[in-house]
């Protein structure tokens, strides 16, 4: 695949400002990670080895009487593999982190939240729980749900206001009134509202916020097509028979891109912030799903432990802050007074 000298020149742009380069580089590394958050922090052993046996807990399920303990639910592997005398009869290889982010560590004298130590690297909350696994999982849950946020809000916004700018005349106008009175429904209480009645989860948050996030994004897309439906090589489209469908997404949106990618890093830190702040508001994302809102709450509710905000605040400030760095790297890159110097 062979891509422009414009989109050549533009990526050489974007890797020369190093900030939004290096962001882009660590954002990415770190959400790859996440996605493996398993093999980082969980209780459970990646691989096992057991009289005679190679078992893989974090793929497939094993009974405890499978392994020689007395009841038929999950094995409890830590207890199996700290038995004095497992070392006799096969070995196990533990993620670095050895709790997952649901499992309450109470083995402690004093009562939970626990202070940073070598077996909780930044203590536990108010649960007991790891704040390390919670929050690694909390990344992966926050970046997931806004790359999807990002893609639906963008593909509306770009048909949306695509249809807008093509179309134009009444189609326009018509468009343009439903947008504005449909911007104005109150965010929140739809968010409520449809929680009550359809339980809070993941999806249902996806789809009520990606209804809403389109808007601002379809206003730019919809004069990019203004501008562009008229041009000289639009017109030589028309000309030679091709079809609407192939003029809008072949000829006139490879050329209305600018601001598609400059807004859609502002987007993955609008979707970031926003399941952050319903979640410590208590309208995101079900309990015990791991959270940073609710890790935010925790640290709030607790301000004589202070490791569990310090840790969740930092690592909400460094997202955004790599995010934006991006998204400031991606409009300089693309900005038409550079590309014409």
């Amino acid at each position: 695949m062979r891509f422009s000298d414009l989109t050549v020149q533009r990526w050489r742009r974007f890797r020369s400002i190093r900030r939004a380069y290096y962001s882009l580089i660590l954002l990415a590394t770190l959400f790859v990670l996440s996605l493996g958050s398993e093999c980082i922090a969980e209780k459970k052993p990646i691989v096992m080895h057991y009289r005679g046996q190679t078992y893989f807990p974090l793929l497939a399920f094993h009974s405890g009487r499978e392994l020689g303990q007395p009841y038929g639910t999950e094995a409890n592997y830590r207890a199996l593999t700290d038995w004095k005398g497992f070392a006799q009869y096969g070995w196990a290889i533990y993620p670095p982190v050895r709790f997952d982010p649901l499992e309450a560590d109470l083995a402690g004298q004093r009562p939970p939240p626990h202070p940073p130590s070598l077996h909780h690297i930044l203590g536990t909350d108010s649960l007991g729980r790891d704040v390390f696994a919670r929050l690694l999982y909390g990344f992966r849950i926050c970046m997931l749900f806004s790359l999807c946020l990002t893609v639906l809000s963008g593909f509306m916004g770009v048909v949306v206001g695509g249809i807008q700018g093509y179309l134009g005349g009444r189609t326009d106008i018509v468009m343009q009134r439903l947008i504005e009175v449909w911007s104005a429904l109150p965010f929140l209480y739809v968010v409520i509202l449809l929680g009550s009645i359809y339980g809070q989860n993941f999806w249902m948050l996806l789809v009520v916020m990606s209804l809403f996030s389109w808007v601002g994004l379809s206003y730019y897309m919809r004069g990019e097509f203004f501008k562009l439906r008229d041009l000289a090589y639009v017109k030589a489209a028309r000309a030679a028979g091709l079809g609407t469908f192939r003029i809008f997404f072949g000829q006139i949106l490879p050329n209305a891109l600018t601001p598609l990618i400059t807004i859609l890093p502002f987007t993955l830190i609008a979707g970031i912030s926003s399941l952050t702040a319903l979640d410590f508001l208590g309208f995101g994302l079900p309990p015990p799903t791991p959270s940073w809102g609710e890790l935010m709450q925790q640290g709030l509710d607790n301000l004589d432990f202070p490791w569990i905000a310090i840790s969740t605040v930092a690592a909400l400030f460094l997202t955004l802050l790599m995010a934006t760095f991006i998204g400031e790297g991606a409009r300089e890159a693309f900005d038409p007074k550079y590309q014409a110097d």
